[in-house]
């Protein structure tokens, strides 16, 4: 069945919001780069400039992986959902109130240099190889320069045929959820939900992935200026650390190959349910992996994967994938809920509310539980 045809200017926008918060902490080293996207028909034009981009590998920091406040009361009350699931929900759980501590952590700020400080120790402990891949842009409205930076774990990096799983690791610097009052979005958007969950799933999954057993290597992409976006500064300036590591991926290409790519985002939601991403069912080279994962749901029991897309959102959504998809030329599917908690206000969505209470230990385990039988299981 061919797609059906996408009017212009009708594909939904995932925002969000938040405020620097200094924090102390090492600092990494950080450039930053930008890249001005417009989207008609799902089309993606040439940006107006190209943006400068440093690689390095990131040494050992630390001997011990980062401390994680296992005994807050929040935590507590989460308790794994299935004896069968190998994945430590309370464990990521613990691991998202931690990054949440460091408070909003918007591209280039304090907060989030502590981040990737964290998490180049911990992945580094964990066997993964660490990288930054730094590049740079105008700020939205300051025209200065800006520096943002994508974090990369490979895991078995010899192999020639790969996976990505990819996240944002950033913080929007300001809410603007126009389906609330003013009142309501806040002064600080901590991205608990929108942010940290993914990042706190990927912590939890380097646990499992150096014994999994895959022919695949596999990548973990952290992605930093999704949404640095300002209420003022032009739209659709979107989805910047991820359509760098396309262009880049396509440019220089390296000697392995991206078979497949995951985006994972607000998979935290207490309510969890995840319905199918309508760009990841029609794009032809997307939609197996779309009916793998879903049926690796399935066969799990884990009911919050909804094997249909959302009976109300008429709108595919835009987020990472598109980058990934249209530029990289990577087949890539898109995981959300972006019921949070409910559509069409979604009150906690670029709000001050987007909090770890409003998350669970529950959501990330099975979500994680499906992403590491996916990757063991497929082809």
């Amino acid at each position: 069945m061919q797609p059906p045809v996408i009017p212009p200017r009708i594909c939904f926008y995932k925002k969000r919001v938040a405020i620097v918060v200094a924090v102390t902490g090492t600092v990494l080293c950080l450039v930053v780069g930008c890249q001005d996207i417009k989207n008609t028909n799902m089309g993606l034009a040439e940006p107006s400039f190209a943006p400068t981009m440093r690689a390095q590998r990131v040494s050992h920091l630390s001997p011990q992986p980062p401390s994680i406040h296992r005994q807050s009361p929040v935590f507590r009350m989460v308790a794994q959902s299935d004896k069968n699931n190998p994945i430590d929900g309370n464990r990521a759980f613990g691991f998202l109130q931690h990054i949440c501590t460091l408070g909003p952590r918007i591209t280039g700020s304090p907060a989030m240099q502590s981040q990737q400080q964290i998490l180049s120790e911990y992945f580094t402990n964990l066997g993964g190889k660490v990288r930054l891949q730094h590049f740079s842009f105008p700020h939205p409205i300051k025209k200065s320069p800006q520096g943002g930076s994508n974090l990369l774990v490979e895991w078995h990096p010899d192999r020639q045929e790969r996976i990505l799983l990819c996240v944002h690791y950033d913080t929007r610097p300001q809410g603007d959820n126009a389906r609330v009052p003013a009142y309501q979005r806040g002064n600080i958007f901590l991205g608990a939900n929108d942010g940290a969950s993914g990042v706190a799933l990927l912590m939890e999954l380097g646990n499992h992935i150096p014994t999994l057993s895959t022919h695949y290597g596999i990548d973990f992409l952290f992605v930093d200026a999704e949404e640095y976006v300002f209420s003022n500064s032009p739209k659709d300036r979107y989805f910047l650390g991820s359509e760098f590591f396309a262009r880049d991926y396509i440019q220089n290409p390296p000697k392995h190959r991206y078979k497949k790519a995951v985006v994972l985002d607000m998979i935290g939601d207490r309510h969890l349910q995840i319905y199918q991403d309508r760009n990841s069912v029609w794009w032809k080279d997307t939609r197996p992996i779309t009916k793998e994962i879903w049926k690796t749901a399935k066969d799990l029991g884990v009911h919050e994967f909804i094997p249909r897309t959302h009976p109300k959102m008429r709108q595919p959504i835009r987020d990472d994938h598109l980058m990934l998809h249209n530029v990289g030329k990577i087949p890539t599917c898109e995981i959300i809920d972006f019921d949070y908690p409910k559509w069409p206000q979604n009150r906690y969505w670029h709000t001050a509310e987007d909090t770890p209470e409003h998350c669970s230990a529950e959501s990330l385990s099975k979500v994680g539980w499906v992403m590491l039988e996916w990757l063991r299981s497929t082809q």
